[in-house]
This record gives C-alpha cells, structure tokens and sequence, in this order.
C-alpha cells in the first residue's frame, strides 16, 4: 500500500519526503569560573561575630589507635550533630590544619563525649593544642571501638568513621553509631557555648 501510495506521488511529481525545517537552536549557556570582584567580601572577625550568635552544645571527641605511641587523641568540638536515624549517623567537623585529627583518622573510630554544664575545665584541657589532655582524665574503653570515654560525661557515642568529605578549610567526618548512652540522672543540663564563652541552660 505504502510502495504504491509513493509511486502515484512521484508520477505526479509530488514531492515523496519532506524537507527538514530549519530550528535556530537554543543559546548555549556561558559557563565560566566567578570572578573575585563577583564574590561578596565577609571578613573572618566578621564572620566569627556573627555566627558566634549561634549556641552550640560542647563535646570532646576521642580515639585511640594501639599502634599510636604518643596514647590516646581527643579535642574539643562545638561543631557536632546528628545525620542520620536510619543508619545512625552522626557528623563533626575539624580543622585541617588540626594535628589530632591524622591520629583519629588512623584509629578509623572515635567517641563523642557530650559535657554537662559543669565541665568547662575538662573543655578548655582538650582545647589546648600540644598539651597532654589526657593526663588527671579519668577514662575507660568505649565498648563497641575502644575510643576513651570520659568518666562522668552525660552521655556519649561510639563511632566508626564512615566517610569525610572536605569543606573549605574544615573536614566533614561522618561516623557510624556503633554505641551509645546516657548516665543516669543526668540532669545536670549541657555545657554550651555562645559568643566565645560557655554557659548553661535555664529554662
């Protein structure tokens, strides 16, 4: 049917395909790299002002690797959270210039010890870079990784590392919830901090 449908049309001189019509294409997008002078200038003092408007609770994140003679690694962390319900997953970030992170990251787990209202010395201990942190601090093997968990901490957390991703001049690690728990009777209220100084919560 279709072979004698052409035939007819091309003795008649009917024309048997049809022309393509012409489609001026959409314009390209200019992709380029931002220029500096596109970029909004926030000064770093600037950016710690107003951030530090933001409370955070306090923690100190600990590991230990056997094979790490200098003992165990911990430092104090403000930039904690929980990820996720399903798998549990919990985040923390750290700066990459930071020299206890590499001993954390070779350990692959570490714990989260959450500080209660009155354990702002114990804080400003693992604050301080080159110090032994750990000397006078009692502690005990975390049960699922062996990470040191602080006596007489309102709660904490046991973590494998799962991944670590880069932002900017900080680490992102996310850990796999292997463990956890809270003291009991522990109301004692958090440790938080708020424009550079600790505080504690009234309700």
């Amino acid at each position: 049917m279709a072979a004698t449908a052409i035939r007819y049309l091309r003795s008649v001189g009917a024309a048997t395909t049809t022309a393509p019509v012409p489609v001026d294409p959409l314009p390209r997008p200019m992709l380029r790299a931002v220029a500096d002078d596109e970029r909004p200038p926030v000064e770093p003092g600037e950016f710690r002002r107003v951030l530090g408007h933001f409370a955070s609770g306090v923690t100190i994140v600990t590991a230990h690797d056997p094979d790490d003679e200098a003992g165990p690694a911990g430092f104090a962390c403000q930039s904690f959270a929980s990820l996720s319900l399903d798998p549990p997953l919990v985040t923390f970030m750290v700066a990459r210039t930071s020299t206890t992170w590499p001993r954390i990251a070779r350990a692959g787990a570490f714990c989260v010890n959450i500080l209660g209202a009155d354990q702002g010395a114990l804080c400003r201990g693992f604050a301080v870079s080159g110090a032994d942190k750990f000397a006078g601090v009692a502690h005990s093997p975390a049960p699922a990784t062996g990470s040191p968990l602080l006596d007489a901490v309102p709660a904490w957390i046991d973590c494998r590392i799962q991944a670590v991703h880069t932002g900017g001049d900080h680490l992102i690690v996310v850990g796999r919830v292997e463990a956890l728990g809270a003291a009991d009777g522990a109301g004692g209220g958090p440790l938080l901090f708020h424009q550079g100084a600790f505080g504690r919560f009234s309700g």
